[in-house]
């Protein structure tokens, strides 16, 4: 009861800054952050922070979190592939609002982990993969949404091939010395894209780690 009542004054506290639509925030309060978080931060699992994890990586703020997910625009959305699965706790919000989620983690320990998350939390509908995901999940392809989950100069061509038509691309992109929130729109084979709004992320790094 204590962590439902800390989860919904998150989701509240993320509301009040960044205003939630229903689909999100109905996601948010069925994922417990705290199942994600590394034991010695737990304590903090509630708050707005990114917090550290293993292999120098971070889980992203509870409100970064919300902003991408809301951004994808995914009512009525099948499948999600995501680029970066980290802690795996993006990964879970959007399990609960799309039927499949595909998502790659270059670093195995981290892949390890979530995995073992997804099994405990009896999130079925996620498939993971050990991979450099700058070259995507061609098997699955085409995607309705990519969320590419680290800060990149561009988005490879590849991942554009592998998103449907009709479908949007959501990345952290290097602009002028800033990382910014760009959301791609793929319509009649075309690329367009608008800037949201700045953010910060890791850098995006090539190949695989064990």
């Amino acid at each position: 009861m204590v962590k439902q009542l800390q989860l919904k004054k998150m989701v509240d506290e993320i509301d009040a800054k960044f205003p939630l639509q229903p689909w999100v925030r109905h996601a948010f309060l069925k994922v417990d952050r705290e199942a994600f978080v590394p034991p010695g931060f737990r304590h903090l699992s509630y708050t707005l922070d990114a917090l550290p994890m293993q292999e120098q990586q971070w889980i992203s703020s509870p409100l970064t979190v919300a902003k991408m997910t809301q951004h994808l625009e995914l009512e009525g959305v099948d499948s999600v592939l995501e680029i970066g699965c980290g802690s795996g706790y993006q990964a879970a919000i959007l399990a609960q609002i799309v039927r499949r989620v595909f998502t790659i983690e270059r670093i195995e320990p981290l892949l390890r982990e979530a995995k073992e998350r997804f099994r405990t939390l009896g999130m079925s509908n996620i498939f993971t993969r050990y991979d450099d995901g700058q070259r995507g999940w061609k098997e699955y392809a085409p995607f309705e949404r990519i969320l590419f989950s680290a800060t990149a100069d561009k988005v490879p061509q590849v991942l554009f091939d592998q998103l449907a038509d009709g479908g949007i691309l959501l990345a952290p992109v290097n602009e002028g010395g800033l990382q910014i929130i760009t959301r791609y729109y793929k319509r009649n084979g075309r690329i367009s894209s608008e800037a949201i709004e700045p953010c910060l992320f890791v850098p995006v790094l090539d190949g695989t780690q064990h």
